[in-house]
């Protein structure tokens, strides 16, 4: 094998190895677990904020229809993007009211995605 060749092989190899690596960052950055389409309020109390790569997450505690309460898990962007949103570990605490305009995951009926939707707090 000539010299020229090998190093289109490797030319070939790299780029496949880099289409491969993008494809699973896409997929992985993917939104389509949740309903874009639609949204909902929601009002509860924060059990747990994660600040956590690649997600951050809040734990909320939101009583469902009957008043009972019910574990939801929000899914939010990551610490870097939030920090350039003005966000800080310690911006949610356990205890506070929030409110927050999500986007219900396709899958799982008490998870959903905040991102890029609204959020408030009652303080």
């Amino acid at each position: 094998m000539t010299r020229r060749v090998k190093h289109q092989l490797l030319a070939f190899a790299a780029s496949a190895a880099v289409v491969a690596a993008s494809s699973a960052a896409y997929a992985h950055h993917s939104f389509a677990m949740f309903d874009a389409d639609s949204k909902v309020t929601v009002e509860g109390i924060v059990k747990e904020f994660q600040w956590t790569n690649p997600h951050a997450w809040i734990m909320l505690t939101v009583a469902n229809t009957e008043g009972k309460p019910e574990p939801w898990a929000i899914e939010l962007n990551g610490p870097s993007g939030l920090v350039r949103q003005g966000w800080k570990p310690k911006t949610l605490t356990p205890g506070m009211p929030v409110t927050l305009t999500i986007h219900r995951s396709r899958t799982e009926p008490m998870a959903a995605s905040s991102w890029p939707s609204s959020f408030r707090t009652e303080r």
